[in-house]
């Protein structure tokens, strides 16, 4: 099957791109080929950088799509990602591609569950002229038959979660051994709720000789620079504040995953979402959560049993507290999460199920013969290419520090918090 992309792409720093590249390596290159058309800032093999933000672009798509006769076309879709006005252009793409009957998949990766007039506008154009829509969550489909109908268009396959191997002495190379790990991390934003800090920590330190709060953030935009700035100064003024640690950079695969691999919890006090793509993060590492009560996160925690959920803010201090003073707990919490990923949510069996939905659109009822795709054996490994910074390195990069406030960082490879937004 030859499967084309429509989506961001590393090393452009973006969740959806680095979601677009784990589902595409999941596909055995044995038997599918694939190639992605995507914004400027996307590379690699079988990938065309096509148009920048801002630009039109549905008609250079659908042309070149059309050029490398894919049987299917997956768009993946989240807000801002195509043109203005919630993403309108993305609506002219389907057309054309409906009018040249190729099959065209849609995923939402974000569907909340009351829509405003201008996303119902979108989306009913999605869900009408798609072959068939994809969402993370069963509430997702709720809303989306609620709004349009079509029931039988609509499938939920939840987020991949990659099948990775903890990084060794995560906690000696980050400067925290023999201590209890409480890490946030992420891109400074409100609704990212790092200000949670100032009223948890306190209690969990109070409870807890060893734990540390180790604040990994990233700044994007200008508005995140001063809720950085607050932030910090905030933090300075709380007790405890001296069992804080501050790491910065630009947090390539390897870098977060070593964050990962040595927090005894992380907390997510998201304000707002409808998906994260953090948590699937710190799933794949049996990291243990603490979130919010968010409907994508509580879904998501019930499904995996890898975290404890708060309804109120006041409840994350306890949480955490249970979560470091109580093994059996914790242990129970990454044992879920390993479960879970290997039986049903790792990539591998993400990527089956995507096929699922792609193989009607392909081969239709009454269609004659085998499909036949066999791969050239001098570029059957180049099939899947590889971003170096998604990988673990052969030879492990250098580190540096430096005194403003901890920073630790890997001097080479493109930041890896994106995949997690």
């Amino acid at each position: 099957m030859r499967i084309g992309f429509v989506s961001t792409y590393p090393p452009a720093e973006c969740g959806i791109a680095t979601y677009t590249q784990y589902l595409r390596e999941s596909f055995n290159p044995s038997q599918h080929e694939s190639f992605v058309i995507c914004q400027a800032g996307g590379a690699g093999e079988g990938v065309f950088p096509l148009w920048h933000p801002g630009q039109r672009f549905s008609e250079n798509v659908f042309g070149t799509a059309t050029r490398m006769t894919p049987d299917v076309v997956h768009i993946q879709h989240e807000y801002g990602l195509f043109g203005s006005q919630h993403g309108a252009e993305v609506v002219d793409l389907l057309l054309r591609l409906r009018l040249a009957e190729v099959p065209a998949v849609v995923t939402l990766h974000t569907v909340y569950e009351t829509i405003t007039d201008a996303q119902r506008m979108v989306l009913r154009h999605i869900v009408e002229d798609s072959s068939a829509v994809i969402v993370h969550e069963s509430y997702q489909k709720e809303t989306l038959v609620r709004e349009f109908g079509r029931p039988e268009k609509v499938h939920v396959i939840e987020h991949g979660i990659r099948e990775a191997d903890p990084v060794p002495d995560a906690k000696r190379r980050l400067g925290l051994e023999g201590k209890k790990v409480v890490l946030m991390c992420g891109y400074f934003r409100k609704s990212k709720g790092f200000d949670e800090a100032l009223r948890f920590f306190p209690e969990v330190a109070e409870n807890c000789d060893d734990a540390v709060l180790v604040m990994a953030g990233k700044i994007r935009g200008i508005e995140a620079k001063d809720v950085q700035a607050e932030l910090y100064s905030a933090l300075d003024e709380m007790p405890f504040a001296d069992r804080v640690r501050y790491f910065r950079g630009q947090f390539p695969q390897y870098t977060l995953d070593a964050l990962l691999s040595a927090a005894d919890c992380v907390v997510l006090p998201y304000r707002a979402g409808a998906q994260s793509g953090m948590l699937s993060q710190c799933l794949a590492f049996g990291a243990p959560v603490v979130s919010s009560g968010l409907r994508a996160f509580r879904d998501v925690l019930e499904r995996t049993g890898g975290g404890l959920v708060c309804d109120h803010p006041e409840e994350y201090g306890s949480a955490i507290t249970r979560v470091l003073t109580e093994p059996d707990l914790a242990e129970d919490l990454r044992r879920s999460a390993r479960r879970y990923i290997r039986e049903t949510g790792g990539w591998s069996r993400i990527a089956e199920r995507h096929l699922d939905v792609y193989e009607p659109l392909v081969n239709p009822p009454g269609s004659r013969g085998q499909y036949a795709f066999l791969p050239e054996p001098a570029v059957e490994a180049m099939r899947t290419p590889k971003a170096p910074a998604l990988d673990r390195p052969t030879r492990r990069p250098a580190l540096s520090r430096a005194a403003d406030r901890g920073t630790f960082r890997y001097r080479d490879g493109h930041t890896a918090l994106a995949a997690a937004e």
